[in-house]
């Protein structure tokens, strides 16, 4: 097609960053679960890798609290993005976020980012895996397949506690009937009275696998859910030889118990070390504040501004989710992130605050 049959489109698209958005729906997909889908208030474009997430800013009883949630929604729908979250006992963000965020409310979110998506990792056979709320990233990225009539075989498998807790259930249903590159099979850990399912029951296994997806070993797999899940199949697939560089997981959440330990380990060790001779320590400063501090050889730059009472939002501590990042203006840092910032970024002198290690004195704007 000619060029000149096309208009510039002058639209303002999502770039990783801090943005405004307002609540415009909010949708009861279960009983404990709950869509919040966001508009800007000028027209943007939410341009994003389907899989990639966000990160909330919130205020909850006077105090900033960042949390990560991957968007469920596809960039085929480019004027809003969704979010899905289930209520968890307890928990502190999802409560608020059921009782108190109502349509036309405002807050500001970052992102998006995430090295978990369907475009890094191409390919035209896919098997997408997931428990629980784990369906969100899998559910974006088969929603963008669906919506752009790609020439991708999907095969989707969902766990679930039980049939009142399936997640996009009808839409599944709808997508598995209208397309034949679409397969869907649904796992239910049990069923109560009252509940009927004619479906799989229990936990996923091997021959239940190899009845879904008899050619799963030549499929790109992409996993999602609780951390007991997405372990159990890991081992399964490494079991029968799967070609493990093509699994991925949703690696986003709760710190993992070896990087606690680790933290927990270099806390100790900090407490029990000699004293750094001063010519080895770091100058940080941190411009716009006018403050600075000398830090030992390993320290961040987020810990050299908490111990100077600075506060950069931090969600992840691992360089996921994006949230930390500063400008740094001069100096060198060993940045050891995972996916969290671009390369474009990268460029322009960003850093990640949680995972970034000064080689030498450096300046941050902040």
């Amino acid at each position: 097609m000619s060029s000149n049959f096309l208009n510039p489109v002058n639209t303002q698209t999502w770039a990783n960053g801090r943005h405004v958005v307002r609540c415009v729906k909010v949708i009861q997909e279960t009983w404990d679960v709950r869509t919040f889908c966001f508009m800007a208030d000028q027209p943007v474009m939410f341009f994003f890798k389907p899989g990639q997430f966000v990160t909330l800013e919130l205020e909850i009883d006077g105090q900033p609290v960042m949390r990560s949630y991957t968007i469920s929604s596809s960039p085929s729908v480019p004027y809003s993005f969704s979010i899905t979250i289930k209520r968890v006992p307890g928990g502190r963000v999802s409560n608020w976020l059921h009782e108190t965020l109502h349509e036309g409310q405002e807050l500001a979110v970052h992102g998006p980012v995430g090295l978990f998506n369907a475009i890094d990792y191409p390919s035209q056979k896919v098997l997408y895996l997931s428990g629980g709320v784990g369906i969100t990233p899998v559910m974006s990225m088969a929603r963008w397949f669906y919506d752009t009539n790609a020439n991708v075989d999907m095969v989707f498998v969902h766990s679930a506690r039980s049939p009142k807790d399936v997640i996009y259930q009808r839409e599944l249903e709808q997508m598995a009937a209208r397309i034949p590159n679409f397969a869907l099979h649904i796992i239910c850990e049990k069923h109560g009275l009252g509940e009927p399912w004619a479906g799989y029951r229990g936990y996923l296994n091997r021959p239940m696998l190899e009845l879904m997806a008899p050619d799963f070993l030549d499929r790109e797999v992409f996993c999602c859910g609780p951390t007991p899940y997405m372990t159990a199949v890991k081992r399964l697939l490494e079991q029968v030889g799967f070609d493990m560089s093509r699994y991925h997981e949703e690696s986003f959440g709760a710190t993992p118990a070896d990087a606690r330990a680790d933290a927990v380990e270099q806390a100790e060790q900090a407490a029990e070390a000699p004293e750094v001779p001063a010519s080895d320590l770091h100058q940080v400063e941190f411009v716009d504040t006018g403050k600075s501090i000398r830090v030992s050889p390993g320290e961040t730059v987020h810990a050299a501004a908490a111990k100077l009472g600075l506060t950069i939002p931090k969600a992840c501590g691992m360089g996921i989710c994006g949230t930390c990042k500063v400008l740094k203006l001069s100096g060198e840092v060993e940045m050891d992130h995972n996916g969290g910032i671009t390369e474009d970024d990268e460029a322009e002198g960003y850093i990640l605050a949680c995972c970034s290690v000064p080689r030498g004195d450096v300046r941050i704007e902040y």
